[in-house]
């Protein structure tokens, strides 16, 4: 097949957050839909929503458990949902799985070995089982189902959502975690999927939360960790990226750098990632500086963009307010998105760009399609953080594909995760693998077939957005605090012994930061915002 990847100078990444692709794409093409979203674009297949009966089963011990399952639906409040899902390794193993393992695990802090896998052995001896088959280089016996059923997702809500609301969830409180945004609701999104591709089997690279996908798209690896914490993990994980692939190349022309937005005052790709401390002043920069340089056509060979995390966020992370006048980070996102296809399509490097847009993980929104096997990043590592191999993949997350050598209506069925843009950047330039996971990657050169770039331009109509009054006085949600507790690690680290192995750097970090306990005061996004500027010049 012909590919264009040749001609492609600049990869942009636009890595949003905690959706699922059911979530936001599942009924992108539907016959209830107004053209041209009612018909799967002709001799093409889709797998989406439409025409499937999918539910989840409610617990015997759920209000309205009399209506026995929540079936998928279509539609939502553009807040939903809201709380926020469980969606670290324990909770998606019970989305996955349907299985509270043991059953404790229904309670906070829902983490109790074996961390709801089906089939494991709960309590001492499961435990000593675990320790044994790690001691002789062994996976731990566990056979899992194989596809997940993926019928676990109402139970998981409806336990979490006891914990952050404090009270039993409704059935109208629980339903949303099987409710899917239509293309009007979500027009950004949806009419650039149909301009140009989306990929129906993108999955993330870990089944659980931000920092271990967030480093999968950077290192092909989450260094052994499989959660965000304990978090100052994070700040000892020094495993090389593509950037530093990129930098280490001796052509002045492969050029990187990573934008973000000026109101979260320190990049989050920076906090979370060792290797890049040097270039916290060379590469990485404001969203004013990408529409600059996507206007001159200046783009760096390989850009990644990150939404804004704090204040009026535009991730598209769901809320954890227990206010309905919350901002909406699915309607902020959109214009997220168009800001960013704008600037590119109108800038002078549009027929050389790739523009790669996706989410890093699922976030505990429901998806229908079970992960598939993956090869882990680390040969000879049976089992590593809660005994997890990296040998499966997480939930289906959306992503886009846009560039002027795409056809229209594209939608592609390969296999791809987050480690596939590792493979595309490395495969356009010639440059090294950096772990067995992006070596085996599928790269994204099939899908540039056009002969010639196009030059339409289809019209973005973003919903009209008002941002909340109270925006400042939002609670955090689990993604903020976790750069948060980054930004207190980097203070703490000038007070711990460098020459000690990093299991006690470790410890002794996590300890100092739980000792003061600042972090644990910080209750609202103005909380987060003033804990960040009092600590900027810290950080290296």
């Amino acid at each position: 097949m012909v590919s264009n990847l040749d001609k492609i100078q600049h990869i942009v990444v636009l890595m949003l957050e905690n959706r699922s692709f059911d979530s936001m794409a599942g009924w992108l093409y539907d016959p209830a839909n107004q053209p041209p979203f009612d018909k799967v674009p002709a001799g093409q297949s889709f797998n989406g929503l439409s025409g499937k009966e999918l539910s989840n089963p409610i617990p015997a011990y759920a209000h309205g458990a009399e209506n026995k399952v929540v079936p998928v639906g279509r539609g939502g409040d553009a807040t939903h949902p809201n709380p926020d899902p469980g969606e670290d390794y324990p909770h998606v193993n019970t989305q996955l799985f349907g299985t509270l393992n043991p059953s404790e695990n229904r309670e906070k802090p829902f983490d109790r070995f074996p961390y709801n896998l089906p089939g494991a052995r709960a309590g001492l001896f499961g435990k000593l089982e675990s320790w044994m088959a790690g001691l002789l280089g062994r996976p731990f016996a566990v056979s899992l189902p194989d596809p997940a059923p993926m019928n676990g997702f109402v139970t998981d809500y409806i336990n979490n959502f006891r914990e952050l609301r404090g009270r039993e969830a409704k059935y109208a409180d629980y339903k949303v975690i099987l409710e899917g945004f239509t293309p009007d609701q979500v027009p950004v999104l949806s009419t650039l999927a149909h301009s140009y591709a989306i990929c129906d089997r993108w999955h993330c690279s870990v089944p659980s939360q931000t920092y271990p996908n967030r480093s999968f798209v950077h290192a092909a690896t989450s260094h052994g960790f499989v959660n965000n914490s304990p978090y100052v993990n994070w700040l000892f994980a020094e495993a090389p990226t593509i950037f530093n692939r990129i930098e280490d190349d001796p052509r002045a022309n492969l050029t990187w750098r990573v934008y973000y937005d000026e109101e979260d005052l320190i990049s989050a790709t920076h906090l979370l990632t060792p290797a890049l401390r040097p270039y916290r002043n060379s590469h990485f920069a404001f969203m004013d500086q990408f529409e600059h340089d996507a206007s001159a056509g200046e783009l760096p060979s390989y850009a990644f963009i990150e939404p804004r995390l704090l204040l009026d966020h535009n991730d598209m992370h769901p809320h954890i307010s227990a206010d309905p006048l919350v901002t909406s980070s699915v309607l902020a996102g959109e214009l997220l998105i168009e800001r960013v296809y704008r600037a590119i399509r109108e800038g002078d490097g549009w027929e050389r760009t790739l523009l790669i847009v996706t989410f890093d993980e699922h976030g505990g929104c429901y998806d229908h399609v079970s992960p598939p096997a993956a090869v882990s990043p680390r040969t000879g590592r049976p089992a590593e953080q809660m005994g997890f191999r990296f040998d499966r993949l997480g939930v289906r997350v959306p992503t886009l594909l846009i560039s002027p050598y795409i056809e229209e209506g594209k939608i592609v069925n390969t296999l791809f995760d987050h480690t596939s843009i590792i493979k595309t950047v490395t495969n356009r330039w010639g440059l090294e693998s950096l772990t067995e996971r992006d070596r085996a990657a599928t790269d994204l050169s099939h899908v540039l077939t056009r002969s010639t770039p196009r030059h339409d331009r289809p019209e973005l109509t973003p919903r009209q957005y008002t941002p909340s009054g109270a925006k400042e006085d939002e609670p955090l949600n689990d993604y903020q605090r976790a750069v948060l507790m980054l930004v207190a690690g980097y203070e703490g680290l000038t007070r711990i012994h460098h020459d000690r192995p990093v299991y006690r750097r470790v410890a002794d970090l996590t300890k100092l930061i739980e000792e003061e306990g600042e972090i644990l005061k910080l209750r609202t996004v103005r909380d987060g915002i003033r804990f960040i500027q009092n600590r900027l010049e810290l950080i290296p």
